[in-house]
């Protein structure tokens, strides 16, 4: 087995559809790809376990579950808990409103399957972010979901204001995560203008830059190189 059949092997316990066809068409893409992939996702700035995280979170929030649940295992793999996962799936909701929450939940799903917890599904799709959130709730069964259930009341306020201020506090997870979550996402959406709001804020919260690179970085795995683009034209030059 090559290098990087092997590598992706032992991140899933099996190999991908797609590591194999790359590896069958170009070998040597495959090892170059394995090789920055293996790079990026080294404990960092970031640690392993919040990236795959923060990468998870990316996808559910431009709705694409199935780079969502890779990294969900992932971040399941390196120590995320479940109240973790669902906080930091809250700032999803934050980027993307209802429909990045609905697409998180298949990742809090897995992550509690992954834990040997069953969930039922719900009968109908839920509609309404109380629907979300109370399902949300109880999936989470004996874990601490007391954040998501405060979140849940702010968001009953209405108040935009309150709501960003409530998602992004610290709980079990920190408001700098959660303002670097915020970031991702919008530069993995290569809304690099956008971004600068809260790439200021992110430094405001205790971002370093090189908290900021390492989120270009793994932007680049999930959303390719033009997401370095975005990111880089905020980014101070190093020793600054």
């Amino acid at each position: 087995m090559s290098k990087g059949l092997a590598y992706f092997k032992e991140v899933y316990d099996e190999v991908p559809g797609w590591v194999q066809k790359m590896h069958d068409y170009s070998p040597g893409v495959l090892d170059h790809y394995t090789g920055i992939r293996s790079e990026i996702m080294q404990d960092g700035t970031l640690s392993r376990k919040e990236k795959d995280v923060l990468i998870a979170v990316m996808n559910a929030a431009r709705l694409y579950p199935r780079s969502m649940l890779y990294h969900t295992k992932g971040a399941i793999d390196f120590g995320s808990t479940i109240p973790e996962l669902a906080e930091y799936f809250l700032m999803s909701y934050l980027y993307g409103g209802i429909s990045s929450l609905k697409v998180s939940l298949q990742a809090l799903s897995y992550a509690l399957e992954l834990k040997g917890t069953a969930v039922q599904q719900p009968a109908t799709e839920p509609q309404t972010i109380n629907e979300v959130l109370n399902i949300m709730i109880d999936w989470m069964g004996d874990e601490d979901s007391s954040f998501v259930k405060d979140a849940l009341e702010v968001i009953q306020t209405n108040d935009p204001a309150k709501i960003e201020k409530k998602l992004l506090s610290d709980g079990n997870v920190s408001t700098r995560l959660k303002h670097l979550s915020m970031v991702g996402n919008y530069i993995a959406q290569l809304r690099g203008e956008e971004a600068v709001e809260w790439i200021e804020k992110a430094r405001q919260a205790g971002a370093t830059e090189a908290d900021l690179a390492d989120i270009g970085y793994i932007c680049i795995l999930t959303a390719g190189i033009p997401s370095w683009f975005e990111l880089s034209d905020s980014l101070k030059q190093a020793g600054q």
